[in-house]
């Protein structure tokens, strides 16, 4: 972990610029404010990094590598795309990056459960994955519409021992299994550490997740010295909550050469209710503990959201993309599903490799940024996640080619 990051942007109550926050229940403020403290301290501790860096090397796997897509690259012309290869972490997506260090944070805690939400099951398989490494008892909180939608992923939670809660309220998705999950948090604060999914939520939650994945940043910007002796001219990464996007950035933000590029669902179209496209069309808000862009009805309420991805349904960016975005550092822009798909099709077809619907939409903007950019340009893309996930729901609707 870089423990520098961003400190210039970051106070004391844990807003980034106006974004940020903890508009919470006093009950559930002083058990956040004790983790922040105890998190504070064991990010400085020799020995936690030591533990962390141990886990990660041998037994996530890590590095990840970068890879050249020598197959896109044929196909688009113009600028090389690379990929950072998360899809090749363990259990196959970036999510287990702050889901092993929240649950080393729990056990430094004394906590004997960990307590989560899921959307696309990429998370929820992570801290399970987690929970079953350090012997400690595991509630998962997943929308009954993605539950059917990413069976594969629940067969794996409950293989590593997870119990499965279906969150039947709204729409059965991502927002809603917060907000139960939250519920079912306040119930037992003493036992259980809410271990959120990405960099959202009340403060620590964002900054300390954002410390967790900024190893996807530190290993790429090093890994593409090598590879093309130079910074990469792009970075790429979908943006749900935004958790894969803020790690892999954080390791640019400071190089001014470098155009980050937030990349979200447009889904059907620009009307509300057919995308989650935050920073595109979101407006500030208070949402689950924290206040940032967010997607919204006329009377202020979070709109309906819909992604084909549903690990970037979220009503809500995190705040410190909302900063970014304000600041004007990233751009943040958005495809629709069938660019999505397109990517995802095109991927497996040129380069052997199947990436999450989520990954797919920074695909999908890498290569219509490679098009416009000459080819001496080198882009880098976060593949957060791989496809397996994903398959069965994609050829039931769309076949095996499109």
């Amino acid at each position: 972990m870089n423990n520098n990051l961003n400190k210039q942007n970051l106070n004391e109550e844990g807003f980034f610029g106006t974004y940020g926050g903890s508009f919470i229940p006093a009950e559930l403020k002083k058990e956040t404010d004790k983790i922040a403290a105890v998190y504070k301290e064991l990010k400085n501790s020799e020995e936690f990094i030591k533990e962390l860096s141990y886990i990660r090397k041998h037994y996530q796997g890590r590095p990840t590598p970068v890879t050249l897509a020598k197959g896109l690259n044929k196909i688009t012309g113009g600028a090389k795309i690379y990929l950072k290869r998360e899809d090749l972490n363990h259990t196959g997506a970036h999510k287990l990056n702050h889901c092993m260090g929240e649950a080393l944070l729990a056990k430094k805690l004394g906590k004997k459960k960990l307590l989560a939400e899921t959307g696309a099951g990429q998370h929820g398989v992570a801290l399970a994955t987690a929970a079953a490494y350090f012997g400690l008892e595991c509630e998962i909180h997943m929308g009954e519409t993605d539950i059917k939608k990413e069976r594969p992923n629940v067969i794996r939670m409950k293989l590593l021992g997870a119990k499965i809660v279906p969150v039947t309220f709204g729409q059965k998705s991502l927002k809603e299994a917060v907000d139960s999950a939250f519920q079912a948090y306040m119930r037992d604060l003493d036992n259980t550490l809410y271990c959120i999914g990405s960099v959202v939520g009340p403060h620590p939650f964002p900054s300390m997740v954002r410390d967790f994945q900024s190893i996807i940043g530190a290993e790429a910007k090093e890994q593409m010295f090598e590879l093309t002796g130079r910074l990469p001219d792009a970075v790429a990464a979908c943006v749900g909550g935004g958790s894969n996007a803020i790690g892999i950035f954080s390791a640019f933000l400071n190089d001014k050469t470098v155009k980050l590029y937030g990349v979200e669902p447009l889904g059907k179209g620009c009307a509300l209710g057919q995308h989650a496209a935050t920073a595109c069309y979101g407006k500030d808000g208070v949402l689950h503990g924290f206040k940032s862009l967010v997607l919204q009805n006329d009377d202020g309420s979070p709109a309906k959201v819909y992604s084909i991805a549903s690990g970037l349904d979220s009503p809500a960016i995190g705040p410190e993309h909302a900063y970014l975005k304000a600041s004007g550092r990233v751009k943040y822009d958005a495809v629709t599903d069938e660019e999505a798909l397109k990517a995802f099709y095109a991927l497996c077809k040129s380069d052997g490799i199947i990436p999450a619907l989520e990954s797919a939409h920074a695909v999908a903007y890498a290569l219509k940024l490679a098009k416009i950019m000459p080819e001496d340009k080198n882009i880098l893309v976060n593949l957060s996640g791989r496809g397996d996930k994903d398959i069965d729901f994609i050829t039931e609707h769309y076949g095996t080619e499109i």
